[in-house]
């Protein structure tokens, strides 16, 4: 899996105002199979504009998505999409959530089943099969979410800030549910996070972006192994950098240079 992004630019139209407001500007990046990149920078600077125009959702953009040297033009099953808002539809069991996708494609009910078997296995939902998401804990319900993306086997997964929504203890939880599902995996990760700590003990390589038009203003490389140590001096003076740019550009009234 290759992925590349080549000077992808949005600029969103308020035709109420006859206005443009600028939201990305040329952002050239380059992921590879198995690498987890995460996406960090202000609140509003345009990362899940940045995750939209990726899977396909957004039209209307300048520059390019290649996906192994193909243009991604239309979502499809090749980039699965994870959200902060679960999404479940609670009419629906946990099993039945999970295996949606399959249902979809025609797969007989069958072998759908016994697919979404192994990975409530894998995830650890043993005897919550047949619960629906109102009986499901926060952590649980994402589990489930993360799970119906993955069933697919995507070749690259893109997260929005999907821990969020989860208290911190819960929310570290599946950071390291998540890492150690990605080592069994090797899934290939696109992550956006306002979290700078989560970003630390996730990421391959952290992606700093500006404010608004998000431009790209540091990239980190994090060569530490896993499982990390949160309080490591590694991992702090990592933290301590990528908070220092993001206060420096909040700051700001002229963008930063390198």
């Amino acid at each position: 899996m290759h992925l590349e992004l080549i000077g992808l630019g949005k600029i969103f139209v308020d035709a109420a105002q006859g206005t443009k407001i600028p939201a990305i500007s040329s952002i050239d990046l380059q992921i590879e199979q198995g690498e987890f990149v995460s996406i960090v920078g202000p609140s509003g600077c345009g990362k899940s504009t940045l995750l939209r125009i990726v899977s396909g959702l957004e039209k209307s953009f300048e520059g390019k998505v290649l996906l192994d040297g193909q243009e991604v033009l239309r979502p499809s099953n090749d980039i699965g999409l994870v959200f902060q808002q679960y999404a479940l539809f609670p009419w629906r069991t946990m099993c039945e959530n999970i295996e949606f996708g399959l249902e979809i494609m025609g797969m007989v009910k069958e072998e759908r089943r016994t697919i979404a078997e192994k990975y409530i296995n894998l995830f650890g939902m043993q005897g919550f099969e047949d619960r629906y998401p109102c009986q499901l804990s926060g952590g649980m319900q994402q589990r489930v979410a993360i799970a119906r993306t993955l069933i697919m086997n995507p070749k690259l997964v893109l997260m929005d800030e999907p821990f969020g929504s989860l208290d911190s203890q819960t929310r570290n939880d599946m950071q390291e549910f998540l890492m150690d599902l990605r080592q069994k995996r090797n899934d290939t990760i696109l992550f956006v996070t306002h979290n700078v700590d989560e970003s630390v003990f996730l990421s391959d390589r952290i992606v700093v972006l500006s404010k608004r038009p998000a431009r790209i203003l540091r990239i980190f490389e994090l060569t530490a192994p896993h499982p990390r140590d949160r309080t490591s001096k590694i991992a702090n003076d990592i933290r301590r950098e990528v908070i220092g740019i993001l206060r420096q550009e909040r700051n700001s009234h002229s963008p930063i240079r390198n």
